[in-house]
């Protein structure tokens, strides 16, 4: 058989032929383990196998790509999963096997599964030519070194025998000439030297020495990969040992190394990235791979880590998600309590699953969809109605709202009762109100917004109150006051002392739909205590009879409550509190998973909330599934200790984020609602883009099924028209839109990037590693 390996050398030896080897006709099968003939899975009927180089030398890749029928294309709503590759390595386990009298080749992925091509037609001399090419990749990616003059025997050493223990390629390689790649690293290392460090981001070791002195806490053997934007696809970097390393240089300060074989016994650094809760980590357990971003001042980098087998991957997800919880919380994990560390580790696991597509809808509800779609067609307006229409620039006040030096939109309220929307800027607010035809249309401003006392300030929180006749305002400069403005005189009119002894953190209406009648009192928080506000009070105007005070700082942050008054309350800390009453301790207390939650919305019923985290939403379901009190909700019993709530996670994938060029930064999410509507999205906001998740889709697991639309402006805040689930209001630092929900497309290297965000040089990235 090896005597074929000459007929055609003149292929492999030529740099410029991507493809070595094929067989165009074939199936492609997932083989039950232990049940190879019994539990057959077709993952293409039509399928054509290549042995192909990868940018990495001596790396080489076995893909398996589906063939479309003449005029066949990828449905827009489908992944595309057009093609499986796999790295060739001796541990894929190939080899020759026959499948109902057809030839077909076998082997065994990272993950453990395996997978059958079988070769229908495919003659001896095609088969044979194809597994000696395949042998010669593998002896190249074992020994790093040409396959030219390998003899026969030494390939024959490759071919997989049953029994037969396998040695990791990165433990058998040879020394290697000095290559283009390790020139890279030469300069990478000189990139390292001692610098100012950025105000944005902490000062970094100077050399590779620092982290040669700190505390390795996990190491282990993996395949580093880059995504390539103008590909889109990860390629190969080379096989590394992934480290976490504790340097001491800082609080709590862990870095993330890989490192690769030097040939002399040793170890170059050829990436470190420092660990925190910013790199948008994404774990696979199917794939064994965890991927993250690393944001340079010259662009969005995706590196991706896929370990050699499940133990290891499991290890330094564990390590990896510690690591950040300290760096969150600045305080060691074995401070906590067992239960709490339990919960946190359990929410991790549950992160990384990668759920099954739920079952399709059913035909109907497809083509009742689809006349939907073709109806709203000509609703959808992608110039839309911006706030500050230039019709209008005889007006000075418009004028003035927009041009203001320095200062930029900062807040966003949308009426209930009223078809108007506010937007906060500076010490002013601009009124928009809602036209017939879904646009919005500048309409007044409110200017010098000031105290009673006469004190000019810029809200830090607006919300609106008693049927959209007032808006109540806080205010940095007075933490113990609330500000209640007549939107009718567009003045401040009254100044409402909550608590000398309290600085208010945040308020929430009495129940969620509150604002549409004349419900005087609301909801507030303290850092460490929650009460309801009464303003018909004299003196101060906290409840005492309903105040919850804690004696720890629980740092809360946020508030929200449902349609019957239940209230949920996030920290800092990432704690989440169910009340059913305030004034009482809480019925459900979740322990902190370690990212502050910046916002919180309920369902109106309560039994789905969605927390709000810099880089991930958390959706919880409050359902108590088990126990004496199955079937009621958090809120009102406590979850039994064993079968607490673990929250859905919901993140954009870090492949995505490498096209739209920054740190993800969501803004508060929010259901759209109404009394009569039921929740069907979630929205909210990063940088420039809008996103919003399938709210249906979320609760039978799609988790990662969002869609995406980019504007030239930066979100300060978006949600949902009132009791409308189609119009979104954006509010941006400039403008104010109204958007249809239709408008939003699947996120792509197309509606993600702009012409400037290309793939830098190779010498870029890897200075920028580090």
């Amino acid at each position: 058989m090896f005597m074929l390996r000459n007929l055609f050398g003149k292929v492999w030896s030529d740099p410029q032929a991507s493809e070595l080897a094929q067989i165009q006709n074939g199936a492609l099968y997932l083989v039950r383990q232990d049940q190879i003939r019994s539990s057959r899975e077709c993952i293409y009927l039509a399928a054509m196998a290549s042995i192909r180089r990868t940018s990495q030398e001596f790396h080489y890749e076995l893909a398996i790509s589906r063939v479309f029928d003449r005029g066949e294309v990828l449905d827009e709503d489908e992944d595309d999963d057009s093609e499986r590759s796999f790295l060739i390595d001796e541990q894929l386990e190939f080899r020759q096997s026959t499948y109902e009298g057809q030839p077909s080749f076998v082997w065994r992925d990272s993950a453990g599964d395996v997978f059958e091509f079988v070769a229908n037609g495919a003659t001896k001399a095609t088969v044979d030519f194809f597994e000696v090419n395949y042998l010669k990749a593998a002896f190249e990616r074992k020994y790093h070194r040409t396959s030219e003059d390998v003899s026969d025997s030494e390939l024959e050493e490759l071919r997989y025998t049953p029994g037969r223990p396998i040695e990791p390629a990165s433990h058998t390689r040879a020394i290697k000439e000095k290559s283009a790649n390790e020139e890279l690293v030469s300069s990478f290392q000189k990139f390292t030297s001692p610098a100012a460090p950025s105000p944005s981001r902490p000062a970094r070791p100077g050399n590779t020495s620092v982290f040669d002195r700190g505390e390795v806490l996990s190491e282990e053997p993996a395949e580093l990969y880059l995504w390539n934007l103008q590909e889109g696809r990860f390629v190969g970097e080379g096989v590394v040992n992934a480290q976490l390393v504790d340097t001491d240089d800082f609080i709590y300060a862990v870095w993330m190394l890989a490192k690769e074989a030097d040939g002399k016994g040793g170890y170059n650094t050829i990436l470190a990235h420092r660990v925190s809760a910013d790199i948008n980590a994404r774990w696979s357990k199917v794939h064994l791979s965890f991927t993250w971003n690393n944001f340079t001042q010259t662009g969005t980098e995706t590196w991706c880590l896929k370990f050699e087998e499940a133990g290891g991957y499991q290890r330094f997800q564990d390590r990896m998600n510690i690591c950040v919880w300290e760096t969150l919380n600045q305080m060691k994990w074995g401070k906590i309590k067992e239960d709490d560390q339990a919960y946190a580790i359990s929410s991790w696991q549950d992160g990384d699953i990668e759920m099954e597509d739920a079952e399709a809808e059913d035909e109907l509800e497809q083509e009742r969809a689809k006349q939907e779609d073709e109806e709203d067609e000509d609703d959808i307006d992608d110039e839309v109605m911006t706030a500050y229409d230039e019709e209008e620039s005889d007006d000075e006040e418009r004028v003035a709202m927009k041009s203001a030096k320095g200062i930029t939109n900062s807040h966003l309220a949308v009426g209930h009762t009223v078809d108007r929307s506010f937007v906060v800027r500076g010490s002013k607010i601009g009124v928009f109100k809602h036209t017939d035809d879904d646009k919005i249309k500048y309409a007044s401003t409110i200017n010098k917004i000031a105290t009673p006392k006469g004190e000019v300030f810029t809200p830090k929180k607006v919300m609106l109150h008693d049927r959209d006749h007032t808006m109540l305002l806080m205010d940095d400069k007075n933490p113990n006051s609330l500000f209640r403005m007549d939107l009718e005189r567009g003045k401040v009119v009254e100044e409402w002392k909550i608590d000398e002894n309290r600085s208010l953190v945040e308020i929430a209406p009495d129940s969620k739909f509150a604002q549409l009648t004349g419900q005087q009192t609301l909801v507030g928080t303290s850092h460490n205590a929650l009460f309801r506000i009464d303003p018909r009070q004299s003196g101060d105007k906290i409840v005492d009879s309903e105040t919850k005070q804690y004696v720890t700082k629980n740092q809360f942050s946020t508030v929200t409550t449902t349609q019957n008054g239940r209230v949920a309350v996030g920290s800092n800390k990432g704690e989440l509190r169910l009340f059913d009453t305030i004034g009482k301790n809480a019925k459900t207390a979740l322990p902190a998973i370690g990212d502050p939650i910046l916002g919180l919305d309920t369902t109106k019923d309560g039994r789905w909330i969605v927390a709000t985290t810099k880089t991930y939403l958390m959706v919880v379901d409050t359902l108590i599934g088990a126990g004496r009190y199955s079937g009621q909700l958090g809120f009102d019993r406590n979850f039994p200790a064993d079968s607490k709530p673990i929250p859905k996670r919901l993140q954009l994938r870090p492949e995505h984020v490498a096209y739209m060029g920054s740190e993800v930064s969501f803004t508060p999410a929010r259901f759209n609602t109404g009394p009569d509507q039921d929740e069907t999205t979630i929205v909210t906001s990063s940088g420039p883009f809008v996103i919003a998740w399938d709210f249906k889709k979320v609760q039978k697991g799609k988790l990662d099924k969002y869609e995406i639309k980019q504007y030239a402006d930066k979100i300060i805040e978006d949600q949902f028209k009132f009791g409308n689930d189609k119009n979104i209001v954006v509010a941006l630092s400039n403008d104010v839109l109204s958007i249809n929900k239709k408008s939003l497309q699947r996120p792509t290297r197309a509606s993600l990037s702009t012409p400037t965000k290309l793939l830098r040089s190779k010498s870029d990235i890897v200075d920028s590693r580090y």
